[in-house]
């Protein structure tokens, strides 16, 4: 839609009878309205340097020419970076994204090791201006996390979040093992897009069975009281999803639904187009082979992603949430291959 449609839509008398619909239609609206003021200020921006630039070789001032090269290296890369969300053009896109962490083998080290990515990815999120907001988390039996999922909202928050599906191998020496040995951990991470309201899935009642359950974990105090979490199975795909973070089981289980639905909408997108979703074939085993980046802090320190061979051998960086390296080069391969 354009900006316009999106304007009349809001203006309409009914129009915040949804209010999730409504928010949704102002955050497109939004979205939007700021892609094109980002064009307008760099199409001026780029009118003042040459303007400047003029001025600098008239009267052949070498300063005034040295900043104009500082200001054109970082308009290069504002211009870049919007070019590579301009390559986001995928259906789900622009989406926001439901990401979900689980632990391979390994027990606590493995666990410990989900801990760490879920770190990672939150610190990206807020580098990102994404809102996370955590739905499911199963603590670890002694540390760390067996799994946890989360939301994320924001400007193609999936686009940029599908390039981190896959397995992440971590090797170390263990804070665990007494005998202070090197160990390999991996982890599993799905993405998945969350369905707008205007996206209508189809969900028969009575092809749902729904639990519940004390919620444990992350949360406070209030979780752990009631049998506020909810997990639902939808029988006929033997999918399964379950919410024990919000404060209530209504809330819950609003949440499960929504989680749901992103399965299900993913998979009728696969199944409508005859294949496999191409990111989500690199959701093997847990194992060693099929990782897509590895993490190695001992015996040297180096991050390697094994799909774009893109490395980086600040490790603490990385873990603190500077991925973004790996996740474009990651989607200019693909935009370039698809």
């Amino acid at each position: 839609m354009k900006i316009k449609d999106l304007e009349e839509l809001s203006l309409k008398k009914d129009f915040w009878n949804d209010q999730d619909y409504a928010r949704s239609v102002l955050q497109k609206k939004t979205n939007l309205s700021e892609k094109v003021e980002r064009w307008d200020r760099f199409s001026k921006d780029i009118s003042d340097i040459e303007n400047l630039a003029e001025m600098a070789v008239r009267e052949k001032d070498e300063h005034v020419l040295q900043d104009i090269d500082e200001e054109l290296e970082q308009l290069n890369a504002a211009v870049a970076h919007e070019e590579l969300k301009m390559m986001l053009n995928g259906e789900q896109d622009a989406m926001n994204a439901i990401v979900s962490i689980h632990a391979g083998a390994g027990g606590t080290e493995a666990q410990d090791w989900t801990e760490m990515l879920l770190r990672m990815y939150l610190r990206w999120a807020e580098k990102k201006k994404f809102a996370a907001r955590i739905i499911d988390y199963l603590p670890g039996d002694e540390a760390g996390v067996k799994s946890v999922s989360f939301t994320l909202e924001g400007e193609y928050a999936y686009g940029y979040a599908k390039a981190e599906i896959g397995i992440h191998r971590l090797v170390r020496i263990s804070p665990f093992d007494a005998g202070a040995r090197r160990h390999t951990s991996f982890a599993s991470v799905f993405v998945y897009p969350e369905v707008d309201d205007d996206i209508k899935i189809e969900i028969n009642d009575d092809d749902l069975r729904i639990d519940t359950f004390r919620a444990g974990g992350k949360g406070g105090q209030h979780v752990n009281k009631t049998d506020s979490a909810v997990r639902i199975t939808h029988v006929p795909t033997g999918i399964v999803v379950q919410c024990q973070n919000e404060r209530s089981q209504h809330q819950n289980k609003a949440m499960a639904m929504k989680f749901l639905k992103s399965r299900l909408y993913e998979r009728e997108l696969q199944l409508k187009n005859q294949k496999i979703d191409e990111e989500n074939k690199q959701k093997k085993d847990i194992a060693w082979g099929s990782q897509i980046r590895s993490y190695v802090l001992h015996p040297y320190k180096l991050i390697k992603d094994h799909r774009t061979n893109v490395e980086c051998g600040n490790a603490g960086k990385v873990l603190d949430g500077d991925i973004d390296e790996f996740i474009q080069a990651y989607l200019m391969m693909t935009t370039t291959t698809s």
